[in-house]
């Protein structure tokens, strides 16, 4: 109990040091003195050693940001099975019987295996299949609340569910300002996050990890109690999912308990999973070919409403794409008023069959997020417009991995200009503050800005602008301000703010760092040579190909260029001698200050420094060579030469 209580208040100071840290080193100020934070600090340092654990976020570590060239595949060592599940509490209630069993959250995210070797985390990998998972280990690291280290020096491995909190699902999206582009629910941006090849990515998204599960944990003796490896699991730091211990006959009362309670959470949950608490009783029962028979999950029958569809909102985006979204007579769902929701595509649409007039249900996926159930008239009379909504020129339905869409072909669409100027000035691209979605549409309307370069020359409409409802001399000034400051910018970010489908600023640092910067090279690179550079693909690559095919795209951004002033990357020092090369780095460093500093040095002489030891890695700096680390093991295994800080110096620098 005591290490619970040391490890809550860890959480505590760890929430309380890491803004007034990066306060304090990032951002050049101060909002606890010196005295406090070194205070709190000594505790936190001093907890975690009488603990031994470190929880992810400390201050007392720093995990470098990485990024690797690929997800490794990972058979696990026995499958994953899914849950046999029910949606009816007297079909739970008869599965406990009269056993005991740890009723729990059954969470919506994306489910991880941790495997800790003498106490360190060693290995993170995704459920995947069941059978093959992806190797996440770099990404586990950052994750918000997994612990580093913990007090068990045996091998340990448990699995838990990584989650996006609704609130952070919410505040990612409201920065996304195409709708299109907007993540539909928190499940598929946690697995998105979680699956980065850059975990800088992931470390923004705020991924939580909470156990569940139990696998392996040698020599610890649980008295044959499945809550006992639960409380072990919170002793050694983990958040572990929350639960109550009951009986068939006490199933009922708490399901509704836990029904209650989750219009309240912040996290995404789909129901519920019984475990019998006699651990040996479950093991004894086996297992179907599908299903384990010592757990049974309980999803929750949604709460369904009738009522009558009265139009679909056709909203086009930047790319074109124009949502349907359900507007439909009011009604109450897990007690909040529901009069939208979104249809998602042509496809979903025709599904549906569904037409003006036509009662359908509705429920709330999660208890969250608001979908048409069924269409109980199926009249199918729905028009699908061929004009765009706000244009009125042409819109097409296009058909793309089986899914049919409708998109605006208009390339002069109004809407389509504002989400696209939206996206061009967002903090990502070029930064420019005091050009608001109302204010671009505005200044469109009026003629002010025809193409991105025009942004550059808004000072030709001084007197126009300040006289516009809430402008004035002082905000034109502090725009004029804003926009001369984004004259001054990166290649990546000029490519971001494009708009190009597909492409985020991550990914056009990828590409503009694989052509080093040269916008030619970039602009005539093909779909093929685009796909070949780690961490980019097909998609992606046909994307930037068939946006610079098109002669006005190109105009656009001549024209840009000619208002840019390019930052320009120091060029490497010496001779480019390592180009094609891959490095991995681990262990710690002699010669170095950090990690970063070798890095660089590396880099200068034109070679890559990856997370992952993988097939195409060159060398595994280690100064520890007879290491048996996992990196050390596959570098051996895939015939990868390890060579130490000494050695590199010796034969490279």
């Amino acid at each position: 109990m005591k290490n619970q209580q040391d490890i809550a208040r860890m959480k505590e100071l760890i929430a309380t040091l890491s803004p007034a840290a990066r306060a304090y080193y990032q951002e050049s100020r101060e909002i606890m003195s010196n005295l406090e934070y070194d205070k709190l600090y000594d505790e936190l340092e001093a907890l975690e050693k009488e603990t031994g654990t470190v929880l992810a976020g400390s201050p007392t570590v720093t995990v470098g940001y990485e990024a690797v060239d690929e997800l490794p595949k990972e058979r696990h060592e026995s499958p994953m099975l899914s849950l046999d599940k029910t949606k009816d509490v007297n079909e739970l209630a008869a599965f406990a019987g009269e056993h005991e069993v740890l009723l729990s959250w059954k969470l919506d995210g994306l489910t991880v295996v941790l495997t800790y070797e003498n106490g360190e985390l060693s290995k993170a990998v995704t459920r995947g299949n069941g059978e093959v998972g992806e190797v996440i280990t770099n990404n586990a690291k950052v994750l918000k609340n997994v612990p580093l280290t913990i007090p068990c020096k045996e091998q340990g491995i448990l699995r838990g569910e990584a989650v996006i909190r609704y609130s952070d699902f919410e505040r990612i999206n409201e920065e996304i300002e195409d709708e299109a582009a907007k993540y539909k629910n928190p499940r598929n941006l946690c697995s998105g996050s979680v699956r980065q090849l850059n975990n800088e990515i992931t470390a923004k998204r705020n991924v939580y990890f909470y156990a569940f599960a139990l696998v392996k944990a040698d020599g610890v003796d649980f008295h044959n109690s499945r809550e006992q490896q639960f409380l072990w699991m919170k002793g050694q730091g983990f958040d572990v999912v929350e639960y109550k211990k009951v009986t068939g006959a006490g199933i009922p009362k708490t399901v509704q308990e836990f029904s209650e309670a989750i219009v309240h959470n912040d996290f995404p949950s789909d129901g519920l999973v019984s475990t019998y608490e006699d651990i040996a009783y479950g093991q004894s029962l086996g297992r179907t070919a599908k299903f384990p028979r010592d757990s049974y999950a309980f999803k929750w029958k949604d709460e369904l409403r009738e009522t009558v569809l009265e139009k679909i909102e056709w909203s086009p985006s930047r790319t074109g794409l124009i949502n349907p979204v359900a507007v439909f007579e009011p009604v109450e769902l897990e007690g909040t008023t529901v009069s939208r929701a979104s249809v998602h595509n042509i496809s979903i649409v025709r599904a549906l069959k569904l037409g003006i007039g036509d009662h359908i249900t509705v429920y709330k996926a999660n208890m969250i997020i608001p979908q048409i159930a069924e269409n109980l008239t199926q009249s199918g009379n729905l028009i699908i417009p061929d004009v765009c909504p706000v244009c009125g020129g042409e819109a097409k339905i296009i058909k793309s991995n089986d899914v049919e869409s409708l998109y605006c072909m208009n390339p002069d669409c109004q809407a389509k200009k504002i989400k696209a100027f939206t996206l061009c000035v967002s903090r990502d691209a070029m930064n420019i503050d005091g050009l608001s979605e109302m204010t671009l549409e505005k200044f469109i309307g009026c003629g002010f800005i025809r193409e991105y370069a025009d942004i550059f020359h808004l000072d030709r409409y001084r007197d126009e602008i300040v006289t516009l409802e809430g402008f004035g001399d002082k905000s034109y000034n502090n725009l004029m301000n804003s926009v001369e400051q984004a004259r001054h910018t990166t290649l990546p970010r000029v490519i971001y703010s494009l708009g190009i489908p597909n492409i985020g600023l991550s990914n056009a640092k990828m590409i503009c760092k694989e052509y080093k910067n040269d916008l030619e090279k970039i602009r005539r690179a093909t779909a093929e040579e685009l796909s070949a550079i780690a961490g980019i693909g097909g998609v992606i690559g046909t994307s930037v190909e068939e946006y610079f095919k098109d002669e006005e795209h190109n105009r656009w951004l001549n024209d840009l260029m000619k208002e840019l002033e390019l930052e320009q990357n120091q060029e490497p020092e010496g001779e480019q001698t390592l180009d094609g090369k891959i490095f991995v780095i681990t262990g710690s460093l002699e010669h170095f200050s950090n990690r970063n500093e070798l890095k660089e040095l590396i880099e200068s002489k034109g070679a890559k420094v990856t997370g992952s030891v993988t097939s195409k890695t060159s060398y595994l700096i280690n100064n520890d060579l007879l290491s048996g680390s996992s990196k050390n093991k596959k570098a051996k295994d895939l015939g990868v030469e390890i060579i130490s800080e000494q050695d590199f110096l010796d034969r490279f620098s």
